[in-house]
């Protein structure tokens, strides 16, 4: 078993240095200057982007098994009460993307000293949180050269304990969708509406609309959210606003449902344009597809983790949180799984503080099953 305690400290650098989307410099360095210390007789690396490939050759290989961690922050601003919070302001590793960093790491180095017959193709991922590394990754050359047959990787989870971890065949994580609309009509003054366009009026009608459509247009059988997180318009108390923007995000449980409900946004904005005599525009920003788990291959993981009892394992719900692994899983056979962390805060919370003993509890996990999986 590979002790965990270095991948710890290594979990404890990456935290300093949350960084966004394809500018994951900093973060790259750390993986590549910590890969290079292990010995390099067979392993090989490849870079795309701020992303990261590593191939561990096997000693008799018919297959590839890919593994992936995702790499970027979030724009949030710490709170937690570690020594080794984020050093970047307004940053923060607030979705375990460090954890699972470090997980990563862990299972390279394991099999660089412990050969198995099979090739291990470890990705490490920009750009997960937004606007999503896996779709162009999965398309890049350096991907196409090491394509895996199967893949797999996990996201911890604040509501299980450590040794705890969950999953199930099928969908586990939703479609989802980010929302921008942007209204345009006529400022003024508060003392003259009929010369204006009020766009403030015409979001609040467009909001209380948008909230009708999962309501009415989606199955009820069916499972959808549509989110307005924030509206802006205005600049003072006195002054008919000109513009409005409305952010959001839309999740469902079907592709069917996303495409319906975008029909219906679209729908419904233009009986705001004509109603209000405005200009809207829509904008649905970064989409991710669903997480589907094979059901095969996720079935017979579940069945190695009971008979294995390494973990403790619970067959979840699907979740409505939005994952762009989904993107690997639709062309490669894999599966994702809920690592527990056991924490009171959420994910994207700013006081997360994942317990650090899930890391090598994750790691001798996936060396057993790695192993298993090659020996197959």
């Amino acid at each position: 078993m590979t002790t965990a305690q270095p991948f710890v400290e290594i979990r404890r650098r990456l935290h300093q240095i949350p960084e966004p989307g394809f500018a994951e410099f900093k973060t790259q360095r750390l993986l590549l200057d910590t890969i290079a210390t292990l010995p390099q007789q067979r392993i090989e690396v490849k870079t795309w982007r701020t992303g990261i490939l590593v191939r561990v050759k096997g000693s008799n290989p018919t297959k590839r098994i890919g593994y992936r961690a995702d790499m970027d922050g979030l724009p949030i601003t710490e709170e937690t009460s570690y020594e080794f919070r984020s050093t970047h302001p307004g940053y923060m590793h607030a979705c375990g993307h460090d954890m699972h960093m470090a997980i990563g790491l862990g299972v390279l180095a394991h099999f660089v000293q412990n050969p198995i017959a099979d090739d291990l193709i470890v990705i490490f991922q920009p750009a997960e949180e937004g606007p999503g590394g896996a779709k162009p990754m999965l398309e890049c050359a350096e991907f196409a050269e090491w394509r895996p047959d199967c893949m797999f990787a996990l996201h911890i989870a604040p509501e299980y304990p450590v040794g705890t971890i969950a999953t199930r065949p099928g969908i586990l994580f939703a479609n989802t969708s980010e929302l921008f609309i942007d209204l345009t009509g006529t400022g003024g003054h508060a003392a003259f509406p009929h010369k204006a366009n009020d766009m403030v009026v015409a979001a609040a009608h467009l909001l209380t609309q948008l909230q009708t459509i999962v309501s009415r247009n989606v199955d009820p059988l069916d499972s959808a959210v549509i989110t307005v997180g924030k509206i802006e318009s205005g600049t003072r108390q006195n002054i008919i606003a000109e513009t409005a923007r409305l952010e959001g995000t839309i999740r469902t449980l079907s592709v069917e449902s996303m495409q319906k409900i975008k029909q219906r946004i679209e729908t419904v904005v233009k009986g705001i344009e004509t109603g209000f005599d405005c200009q809207a525009n829509i904008d649905y920003g970064a989409n991710y597809r669903q997480v589907y788990n094979d059901e095969r291959l996720t079935r017979e993981f579940m069945n190695w983790v009971r008979e294995s009892r390494i973990v403790q394992l619970v067959e979840c719900r699907e979740a409505m949180t939005g994952e762009d692994f989904g993107y690997f899983l639709a062309e490669i056979p894999g599966f994702m799984f809920w690592l527990g962390v056991d924490t009171p805060y959420g994910l994207h919370h700013s006081k997360i503080e994942p317990d650090e003993r899930a890391i090598g509890v994750a790691i001798d996990l996936l060396t057993r099953y790695i192993a298993w999986k090659s020996g197959n």
